[in-house]
C-alpha cells in the first residue's frame, strides 16, 4: 500500500509547534502528541524510515541535545526529571535506528539502577505511602522501558527484566489501576490501538512477545487470546488510533491496518518458535 499521503501529511505537521521536527522552539520533545518529536519518531519507523532518513537524524538529534551525562533525558526546559521522561526519549530513539549508539548504553544502565523492587519503573511525583495501590511500579512506563530494552542484549539474558516482565504479567491478572499514574486494564485498554503510543492490548502483546519469560506464561497466552479476537480474516483491526491519526490510511479507525497486521504475524511467528 502507498502511505504517501499519510507521509506528506505528518510532514507538514513538522513546524507546528514552533520549532523544527516536531519541536517547540524550546526544544520540548513530548509536547504535541502525537506529532511531537517522541511520537513522530515512533510513527515514522513503521511507516518504514530508518536512522538514514533526514527527519529521523533530525529528531534523534533533537532528543539527544537533552541529554544529561548521567544518561537522563531532560525532555522539558525545568523542571523535575522523571523516569517516564528518560524512558520515553529512550524508546523514541530505539525506533528511530539507534539502540546500539554508545550514548545510550549509560541510559540503558541508569535505568537498572532506579529499578523498582516490584520489578517496574515508577516516577516519584506521588510519594510513597499514599495507597498501597500507588505505591508500587507504573505499567506503562514498565511497558515502555521493556519496549526499549527488547532493543538490545539484555533481552532474555538479564533476570532483572524477566521480573519487570513478571510485574506486567501481574497487572494482566489483577487489572485494577495501579501506580502513580494509575494504569488500569479495562475496556480501554481492550481496544487495539496502532501505532503503539500508549498502553493497550496490542502494544502490550506485542512487546512482551519479545520476552520468552512472556510467551511461556498463561497469563500472557490468555491476553494474546484476546488479542486473536480482534483479527478479521486474517487481518488486525485498528478500534482506537490517537483522533488525530484516525484518517490516515495506515491506522485508519475501525479499519484493517496492513503494517499493523504485519506487527500481529511477527508477533504470533515469535510465540510459534519457542
Amino acid at each position: 500500500m502507498d502511505y504517501k499521503a499519510d507521509i506528506e501529511f505528518i510532514r507538514s505537521k513538522q513546524n507546528h509547534l514552533g520549532g523544527n521536527y516536531w519541536t517547540t522552539d524550546d526544544n520540548r520533545i513530548g509536547k504535541g502528541s502525537p506529532f511531537s518529536a517522541r511520537d513522530v519518531a515512533i510513527i515514522l519507523s513503521e511507516l518504514g524510515f530508518t536512522a538514514k532518513d533526514d527527519e529521523l537524524v533530525g529528531i534523534a538529534t533533537k532528543i539527544f541535545n537533552t541529554q544529561r551525562p548521567d544518561g537522563k533525558f531532560r525532555i522539558t526546559p525545568s523542571g523535575s526529571i522523571y523516569p517516564c521522561h528518560t524512558i520515553t526519549a529512550l524508546r523514541a530513539l530505539c525506533y528511530a535506528g539507534y539502540s546500539n549508539d554508545d550514548r545510550l548504553q549509560k541510559t540503558f544502565i541508569h535505568l537498572f539502577e532506579i529499578q523498582n523492587k516490584d520489578g517496574g519503573w515508577r516516577c516519584n511525583r506521588v510519594k510513597m505511602g499514599k495507597s498501597p495501590e500507588t505505591d508500587v511500579s507504573n505499567p506503562g512506563v514498565t511497558l515502555e522501558a521493556l519496549d526499549a530494552f527488547r532493543f538490545t542484549e539484555h533481552c532474555n539474558d538479564d533476570k532483572r527484566l524477566d521480573d519487570a516482565v513478571d510485574f506486567l504479567l501481574n497487572h494482566w491478572q489483577i487489572k485494577k489501576p495501579i501506580g502513580p499514574c494509575m494504569f488500569g486494564i479495562g475496556s480501554l485498554f481492550m481496544q487495539t490501538e496502532f501505532p503503539f503510543l500508549r498502553y493497550n492490548l496490542f502494544y502490550y502483546c506485542h512487546t512482551l512477545s519479545f520476552y520468552k519469560q512472556a510467551c511461556k506464561d498463561k497469563r500472557f497466552q490468555e491476553a494474546v487470546k484476546a488479542l486473536d479476537e480482534k483479527v478479521v480474516d486474517g487481518k488486525m483491526t485498528v478500534e482506537n488510533p490517537n483522533r488525530q491519526l484516525a484518517g490516515l490510511s495506515f491506522c485508519k479507525k475501525g479499519e484493517p491496518s496492513e503494517l499493523a497486521t504485519i506487527r500481529y504475524k511477527k508477533l504470533k511467528e515469535r510465540m510459534a518458535a519457542l
